[in-house]
């Protein structure tokens, strides 16, 4: 009787789900980075990037769709590399950083295409005004750090249309995010 209750005891743990890990977005070892480009005056690219933000997601290689992302983004850090510009991107005429000081990004759905790539489906919370986005993703890959740590890095690209949050000025804005994240 004992060694039965040990055996279904045994096989119940073994077949419960696998649960998912949960990882810290790696911003101070500059491991992650949330850029940006935009076309200026429809003759070339503008370039930049967000310096301050942080996030959590939670992965499970075994199941991928169960995946869940937020990512918080201080929208003053803004940064395309002209201090004048940054200062009117930041103003109400764009960005109006002083009223809308965060940006906010959480998934509600991702979908495994079952060949490495994601569809990272979410809220988009800037200027005020939250939309529905989707971002196409792939896994980089996962392991041990030389730190006695687990990482995780996935890539990811989204276009903006700028008029859906409300925000003057050229129509879309191209996404281009890496984030490595480090396991709790």
């Amino acid at each position: 009787m004992k060694k039965t209750l040990i055996a279904t005891t045994l096989l119940g743990f073994l077949s419960l789900p696998a649960l998912a890990a949960d990882y810290v977005i790696d911003t101070k070892g500059a491991h992650a980075s949330i850029n940006f480009k935009i076309k200026h005056l429809g003759y070339s690219w503008l370039t930049g990037r967000f310096n301050t933000f942080d996030g959590t997601f939670s992965y499970d290689k075994a199941n991928p769709g169960a995946a869940k992302v937020v990512v918080n983004i201080d929208t003053a850090s803004i940064d395309s590399n002209h201090a004048e510009r940054d200062k009117h991107i930041r103003s109400d005429d764009f960005l109006d950083v002083n009223q809308f000081p965060k940006a906010k990004f959480v998934s509600t759905n991702i979908t495994d295409n079952g060949d490495g790539t994601l569809v990272v489906a979410g809220d988009l919370t800037l200027h005020g005004v939250t939309k529905s986005v989707t971002i196409d993703a792939y896994k980089i890959g996962e392991g041990e750090d030389p730190w006695g740590g687990y990482r995780a890095g996935f890539s990811g690209t989204t276009q903006l249309t700028l008029a859906d949050f409300n925000i003057n000025g050229p129509a879309t804005i191209d996404l281009d995010l890496h984030i490595e994240g480090i396991k709790q």
